[in-house]
């Protein structure tokens, strides 16, 4: 082959590779990194300390430590607690990134939960330094952008099928939520499998005055107004007023109505007798379902995959 030629083969070859390169964000055939980002460095964080006052700087996967360590059982199996660090870690970039952190304390992170997230170095056990080391960097993204990371301890048998339904939450579409069988429910404490809770009607009426804007005066009917698919309780109407079922809940305290998956409400002499399964607002990963998934052998990116659809998992740094 003469000199031109070759020069000619040379040219074509390197004009070819800046084209993959320029389409690819990589090399031809590289798929791994699709759709081309650069690995980014573990970002230190800023948290407000709720119970000090104190502001300090950490790195995110210690932050993510002391959080799985308090929102899951620190002895569940090791799979369990790291499809939790997937989402603690999911949760906090999708809060900066959205709101900016927790703009009242100038901080990213907050460990009052209902600021953010729950967070307890001291429950820190060997378990939960494995998980968050073995998903160092794994985060959840559907189409390129950060999910909303919603967890929940137990589902009664079945997640809820949209954001709506379990949080009502209509802000922006969240179409990776789905309803799916709770794996979980089998393996749950009993309280959680049937719940019963009576509350005093003169509690349930300023409940529904502070959540509905509307007095209902003295209770003398209570009823379901609107299921959803999974059977949540969406809306109730106390007298004529209708009130938002996970709002309700919230008002009337998430630990004593545990879910809005419920097997009864009605008015039984001067309190409103609720029953139940489940714990929690159903939308997104169950815990418990997470620790039956990791018993029978699930990875930590399956868990993820199997209650949240169409995401992926994807790695941003070393």
């Amino acid at each position: 082959m003469g000199n031109l030629m070759k020069r000619r083969v040379f040219f074509l070859s390197v004009l070819v590779l800046c084209l993959c390169l320029l389409v690819s964000g990589t090399g031809c055939g590289e798929q791994e990194q699709r759709p081309g980002r650069e690995m980014k460095e573990e970002p230190t964080i800023s948290l407000y300390i709720a119970e000090t006052g104190e502001k300090k700087e950490i790195k995110m996967e210690e932050y993510i430590k002391g959080v799985v360590a308090a929102e899951m059982t620190p002895t569940w199996p090791i799979d369990a607690l790291a499809a939790q660090a997937i989402l603690a870690r999911t949760f906090t970039l999708e809060k900066i990134e959205t709101d900016g952190g927790v703009p009242a304390r100038g901080t990213d992170a907050s460990t009052n939960v209902e600021e953010f997230q729950a967070y307890d170095p001291s429950r820190i056990n060997d378990r939960v330094i494995k998980a968050v080391e073995k998903t160092r960097g794994e985060v959840v993204k559907y189409q390129d952008k950060y999910i909303k990371a919603w967890f929940f301890a137990d589902g009664g048998g079945i997640t809820a099928a949209s954001a709506e339904e379990g949080l009502a939450y209509k802000k922006e579409p969240t179409p990776y939520i789905q309803s799916v069988e709770d794996p979980g429910f089998a393996i749950t404490e009993e309280e959680n499998k049937n719940w019963r809770v009576a509350i005093p009607l003169a509690t349930v009426r300023e409940s529904v005055r502070k959540t509905a804007g509307n007095d209902p005066g003295p209770i003398t009917s209570a009823q379901i107004v609107k299921k959803g698919p999974s059977g949540r309780v969406m809306t109730f109407k106390i007298n004529d007023v209708e009130v938002s079922g996970p709002a309700l809940r919230l008002a009337l305290g998430s630990e004593k109505m545990r879910s809005t998956l419920l097997t009864g409400f009605a008015i039984s002499g001067n309190n409103l007798v609720i029953k139940g399964k489940g714990y929690g607002h159903g939308v997104g990963m169950s815990q418990w379902g997470a620790r039956a998934l990791a018993e029978q052998g699930k990875s930590p990116e399956e868990i993820i995959s199997y209650f949240f659809k169409q995401v992926q998992i994807v790695k941003e740094w070393e």
